[in-house]
């Protein structure tokens, strides 16, 4: 008898980091009977996703809603997952990460009687306050789940210390590093069509050294973007050589202080949220990011990317220690200065984008495809 499994997501991160899952256990469909459940608590961006990796959902929430809150998401995910869970009554749910989708689903999956599976398990900052609400989305889920891939040793470790039994616990490797093997090589064929990219081929000046930026956390609302932006002003008007572009995230907390600072500098490009694979050609292009996302700090080492984190905590510290991104917070004099060296200090640079991803080869999916199957 086939084994069943559901595979739960529903914001944009998380499908790309599960995408490489749903396809390995379809080419394994003779041992499992595999569907797909979102929530789209994203929805255009969400399914962005899943048309570039051609993912048909079996099931779609749709539970977007304008002005959307985390006390009606997480009633709506517990309550709307409980007919899907008691007609396909799986085997194994899988969860991903930190989000309210990660967290409610494992709380209705665990009520359903199924064996919930944490994909990208252990990452913990140890400030449930930061990041909000990510940190305690992550820590119920891990108290809930019944098996952890891992993405490291140190999340490992987190998972231990927290009496997890080290049976259920298995090191893989980040997923996103799957996904990121396969989309880098789909937007760099000659034949891969792409309007978005196209119109980005435009817009970078291929002279310039190209420094990306995004910023979204909502604990950097207020003066951490203000900060944040003014470093990015005097980056910009001090290095004619460099061309900053930034996809402006569409929460009016950031483009409000993004546009009042930033707007019409000529070597600064301010663009709508990008599309995952375009995002994907784009950081290919750069020579350094400077981001406040958690994903990033996991894809960019991969592609040989130095990456400058605007935030005081991380649950990635193996990017630390490795030495492939620098914590500057939303302290504008640290962003300058470690910016700027990493423009004059082609030593450093080099050393920074020379170094080994400690997120993974990309044979996540493999390890988790094997462990499954020995249940």
């Amino acid at each position: 008898m086939k084994k069943k499994n559901l595979i739960i997501f529903g914001t944009r991160p998380e499908a790309i980091k599960m995408a490489p899952l749903v396809k390995q256990f379809q080419k394994h469909h003779d041992v499992f009977e595999t569907r797909v459940c979102i929530t789209a608590q994203h929805r255009e961006m969400l399914d962005q996703v899943l048309e570039f990796f051609e993912i048909t959902p079996d099931y779609d929430m749709n539970l977007m809603k304008p002005n959307q809150n985390l006390y009606t998401l997480t009633a709506d995910i517990i309550t709307g997952l409980k007919p899907i869970l008691e007609e396909f009554k799986p085997d194994f749910v899988y969860v991903h990460g930190d989000t309210t989708t990660t967290m409610a689903s494992s709380i209705a999956s665990f009520y359903s009687g199924a064996k919930v599976c944490h994909v990208e398990a252990g990452l913990r900052t140890f400030n449930k306050r930061s990041p909000f609400p990510e940190e305690v989305n992550r820590s119920v889920a891990g108290s809930i789940c019944d098996y952890h891939f891992s993405p490291t040793t140190t999340s490992k470790s987190n998972l231990l210390k927290e009496n997890i039994s080290g049976e259920s616990i298995l090191v893989t490797g980040n997923t996103v590093i799957d996904a990121l093997h396969f989309s880098s090589k789909k937007v760099t064929y000659d034949n891969y069509g792409d309007d978005e990219i196209t119109i980005l081929k435009e817009v970078v000046d291929a002279s310039k050294k190209l420094v990306l930026v995004t910023g979204h956390r909502r604990e950097n609302h207020g003066q951490g973007f203000i900060n944040i932006c003014t470093a990015l002003k005097e980056i910009a008007e001090t290095n004619p050589n460099i061309q900053i572009i930034y996809p402006v995230h569409l929460n009016p907390n950031v483009q409000k202080p993004v546009y009042e600072l930033l707007d019409g500098i000529n070597n600064v490009k301010l663009i709508s949220p990008l599309s995952y694979p375009a995002f994907v050609w784009l950081m290919n292009q750069s020579y350094l990011i400077i981001t406040d996302s958690g994903g990033v700090q996991e894809e960019a080492p991969s592609l040989g990317k130095p990456v400058l984190v605007m935030r005081d905590t991380t649950e990635r510290p193996e990017a630390v220690e490795a030495g492939t991104v620098i914590l500057v917070g939303t302290n504008t004099s640290r962003i300058i200065k470690e910016t700027q060296e990493l423009i004059d200090n082609s030593k450093k640079y080099d050393s920074m984008s020379s170094l080994h991803n400690p997120y993974g080869d990309g044979k996540a999916c493999e390890r988790i495809i094997e462990f499954v199957s020995n249940l």
